[in-house]
């Protein structure tokens, strides 16, 4: 029953990135690691004995393979590295993976940086919270153990009380459980079970008062949205949506009956190219349905009347905006960025909900962007951004504007969940300083902790400032830069500069071990809040996507130039991160512009822009990048893809690729292909590292252990290549 109207497609945009290290029995991958051994072997008894010298890695075979596309000859040398689950491919992962390791995992001052690691992962991390009937129902992983667990706790001052521990439903922490929703008396707890990094759960219902999953109405593992899992009042049904190859469905599963008994409500006329959400109202009488035309497409909106026979009624669509309701009442909450690029919020009677009938309940900002409103008992709160930074916004059920709930700095609000019977809010808080936190707020008084981690004490004293920076076509770009107190520009420090840039995807201030590890020991991290994201409205997500996609790249490049000319760093001291659509993002960046930087880290990179679309839910993104189909779009996409502007003999910066079998998202043979096009091509004698796991994905959070030895591994590989052992000052 979680009231947030989060757009949908933030389930496919970033998401934890925690890896296994690598191993496996098969007989491919013992080939490939006696390979690796003997290759590096060699290479160190013909090497100079150097430390600035390195071993070359395994070699890997380039075919001549080429394709016309729209009278284009487009070159793909490794595209046999798509099949990931070839003999020749596993070999090569496996050669791949005891190379990284050989020059990673056992690096002098590798202990010490898993030390600082565990220090600020082991501390509590709550990662969602719930509200019902009085009780307070908690996602949280506590300080020292390997995984979230499930609890419950009566009140604010309550004392919490474990459901399902999650360190016990895999022996081997591969597995982790989340908070998926809570029936509005209580009484029944959805939650998912997911295996590594991977999109897909199962999802199962367990009887609060029984202590007992309900074995019958377990959903098996797909590709669910699996926040919008409303439930009945009275705990008879469960509406979720599923997707499959033919497209995404809404079903209705009554409690008590086999899943195969499941009934279609929505969705048979949509093909595989398009998302869907669903809501539902407080007294179970209505349910919302949104159609997303691709991840950051335009939506429409539909609603049935549960208790008729007749099919859902059309709110809105076939218009280029998007929109999203929610019930509350009598009537139809619509947020929408339609003719307002700021977002405003209608209200709509649930007898006449069509757009005739909407009036203006919450009108646009000028200088605060709505990102989703979410309804409680007794008002609208609004998650908005402003300059980068997270506001919660009050206001009555009629649209009279009330104080904003204060929040501890300036931070984001990633998770708001509204108890649509009560005036209960639960949110989460983070900044570069913060942990994750979440507290509790309700009609008339101040957030109260549910669960709010000590800050450490390293970053009690961090400095977070907020710079503009000039860009193509005259556009004037935000940037945060977070650095200890005693850390002063002097042209030489550890920078590891960030970046997105893409569906419509804010960056505000957020924490993670990573970056409060890269502070702590005396680096600055900086975070771009570049065109394609959405941090300044709609108009902003537009400037950066589609045949404008190349802002996102110029503002990243500009954002480096900043930090040099400002005397924060020199390129060879600067390092870029980013996942997923960053992923794209660092690597066109190198291949734009290899003299700027001193190394990468792309986590689960999209990175072949030619032939994206053929993997996994890549269909999903045409509206944001545009098709290879296309002859127009098609010009744009070859002429930044990464993978196509590798130029033999240039002297590429350090690159970590990371990625993993899990990633059900972007498919891994991204990354496996543009390892091999570097290694073969960079002339600048610096490393060339595929960091790859069976497990990993976009998706889920493993075991504290793994996080300690990614994060360490990727710290070491920038120590190591921005020489952190240099004297900066």
């Amino acid at each position: 029953m979680d009231s947030s109207s989060y757009p949908v497609a933030s389930f496919y945009i970033a998401g934890a990135m925690r890896m296994f290290v690598f191993r496996s029995s098969s007989r491919s991958v013992l080939i490939g690691n006696l390979v690796a051994l003997l290759c590096i072997s060699v290479l160190r008894a013909q090497s100079p004995a150097s430390s600035a010298s390195i071993p070359l890695p395994p070699p890997t075979k380039g075919e001549s393979n080429s394709a016309v596309i729209h009278g284009v000859t487009v070159n793909d040398p490794y595209q046999w590295l798509e099949d990931g689950s070839s003999p020749d491919t596993r070999a090569w992962i496996a050669g791949q993976q005891q190379y990284t390791n050989s020059l990673l995992s056992s690096r002098p001052g590798m202990d010490q940086l898993r030390a600082a690691t565990r220090k600020l992962v082991d501390i509590e991390e709550p990662h969602r919270v719930l509200y019902r009937s009085g009780r307070y129902f908690v996602e949280k992983k506590l300080a020292g153990q390997q995984a979230a667990g499930l609890y419950v706790r009566e009140g604010v001052s309550g004392q919490d009380k474990l459901i399902i521990d999650g360190a016990g439903v895999s022996a081997e922490h591969t597995a982790t459980v989340e908070l998926l929703n809570v029936s509005a008396d209580g009484k029944l707890m959805a939650y998912g079970v997911r295996q590594g990094g991977r999109d897909q759960l199962s999802i199962r219902f367990r009887d609060l008062t029984a202590g007992m999953d309900l074995a019958i109405d377990t959903l098996p593992e797909a590709r669910y949205i699996y926040w919008a899992l409303p439930m009945a009042p009275d705990r008879s049904a469960v509406y979720y949506i599923k997707f499959d190859d033919a497209g995404p469905r809404i079903y209705r599963h009554l409690f008590g009956h086999p899943v195969a008994e499941d009934t279609v409500l929505f969705g048979e006329q949509l093909g595989p190219e398009k998302l869907l959400s669903t809501s539902i109202s407080p007294d179970g009488n209505y349910l919302v349905a949104t159609v997303l035309h691709g991840a950051s497409g335009a939506t429409d909106l539909y609603l049935k009347d549960l208790r008729s026979s007749q099919p859902f009624q059309t709110v809105i669509a076939g218009i280029q905006s998007t929109f999203t309701g929610i019930v509350s009442g009598n009537k139809l909450y619509i947020e929408t960025n339609w003719k307002a690029g700021h977002g405003q919020i209608f209200a709509a009677p649930l007898t006449a909900p069509d757009q005739a009938h909407w009036k203006v309940a919450i009108p646009e900002q000028k200088d605060a962007i709505i990102e989703a409103i979410s309804v409680t008992s007794d008002r609208i709160i609004v998650n908005a951004m402003r300059n980068a930074h997270s506001e919660l916004l009050v206001y009555t059920l009629d649209g009279k504007s009330e104080p904003a709930i204060a929040l501890p700095g300036l931070g984001s609000v990633v998770t708001v969940d509204a108890d649509p019977l009560s005036p209960q809010l639960c949110f989460s808080y983070s900044s570069f300083q913060t942990p994750n936190s979440f507290y509790s707020w309700h009609t008339g008084s101040a957030p109260q902790s549910i669960s709010v981690p000590e800050v450490p004490a390293a970053l009690r004293d961090v400095v977070v400032e907020q710079v503009w920076y000039p860009s193509t076509g005259g556009a004037s770009v935000p940037m945060f830069l977070a650095h200890r107190r005693d850390i002063k520009p002097n042209g030489n420090l550890p920078v590891l500069l960030y970046g997105y840039g893409g569906f419509n995807w804010a960056q505000l201030p957020s924490f993670s071990a990573e970056e409060a590890v890269w502070i702590e020991r005396g680096g600055v991290y900086a975070v771009a809040n570049l065109r394609g994201g959405n941090e300044f409205g709609e108009a902003w997500h537009r400037a950066g996507e589609l045949e404008q996609k190349q802002n996102s790249f110029d503002d990243f490049a500009n954002a480096a130039r900043w930090l040099v000319s400002h005397n924060y760093t020199r390129p060879e001291r600067l390092a870029i991160q980013g996942l997923s659509n960053g992923g794209l993002l660092v690597t066109a960046s190198i291949t734009q512009h290899p003299e700027l930087y001193g190394a990468i880290v792309g986590r689960y990179p999209l990175i072949d822009m030619i032939r994206y679309e053929r993997f996994s839910i890549a269909r999903w993104w045409t509206s944001e990048y545009g098709s290879v189909n296309d002859p127009d779009q098609f010009k744009i996409l070859y002429a930044y893809s990464p993978y196509h502007h590798v130029v033999k003999g240039t002297h590429y910066p350090a690159v970590l690729l990371i990625t993993g079998d899990g990633d059900t998202r972007v498919d891994p043979s991204h990354a496996r292909k543009m390892t091999a096009m570097l290694q073969n091509a960079t002339a600048s004698g610096k490393p060339v590292l595929l960091l790859y796991d069976s497990k990993s994905g976009h998706s889920g959070v493993l075991s504290a252990d793994a996080e300690v030895e990614q994060t360490a591994n990727e710290l070491e590989f920038l120590e190591w290549q921005l020489h952190i052992s240099e004297p900066s000052k």
